[in-house]
């Protein structure tokens, strides 16, 4: 499902997928209490995108070349940003599960890009500080072969419980 346009102040393109506000409500409404306690976040595509709107951000309502087809999901690589935490984790060029028609336009409040896409799409964004905060734009879940971003999840969340993973 789309984020409504209307929650980062712009009309609704024909593209765009149909609203629903109860489901923007509660996950923007997760993200924000995330946010506000330091818990890691892991925003996976849509979650990605409410991360943003979530930061202030923008969406580019319809692209075309990252969704697959019906049901399937299209790979494509993406490219580290040097210095990012993202690049921290996996430094070189990966393949990645894509199946998105939307993606970030303008960056949310200090959010930095992690990663593109080699036609310049924003397909990582991250928050700098101690929270970890991570939002992509493909679906991790989907590549067993490489867990690195997961496992980053787990190791973050285990920390401040003085677990060790």
């Amino acid at each position: 499902a789309d984020v409504d346009p209307a929650r980062y102040g712009a009309a609704r393109e024909p593209e765009c997928g149909p609203p629903a506000p109860e489901r923007d409500a509660w996950e923007l409404a997760l993200v924000a209490a995330a946010l506000a306690s330091g818990t890691p976040l892991l925003g996976i595509c849509r979650g990605m995108q409410l991360l943003n709107v979530a930061l202030g951000g923008t969406l580019r309502q319809h692209m075309t070349g990252h969704e697959g087809g019906r049901g399937v999901f299209g790979t494509h690589p993406v490219h580290p940003r040097p210095g990012t935490r993202y690049a921290e984790l996996v430094p070189e060029p990966v393949r990645v599960a894509t199946h998105h028609h939307q993606c970030v336009d303008r960056l949310g409040t200090g959010l930095v890009v992690g990663a593109e896409s080699g036609d310049g799409t924003i397909e990582a964004v991250e928050l700098p500080g101690p929270a970890w905060t991570l939002g992509v734009q493909w679906h991790p879940e989907m590549d067993h072969a490489d867990l690195r971003v997961t496992e980053a999840l787990i190791r973050a969340a285990a920390t401040p419980a003085g677990l060790t993973v």
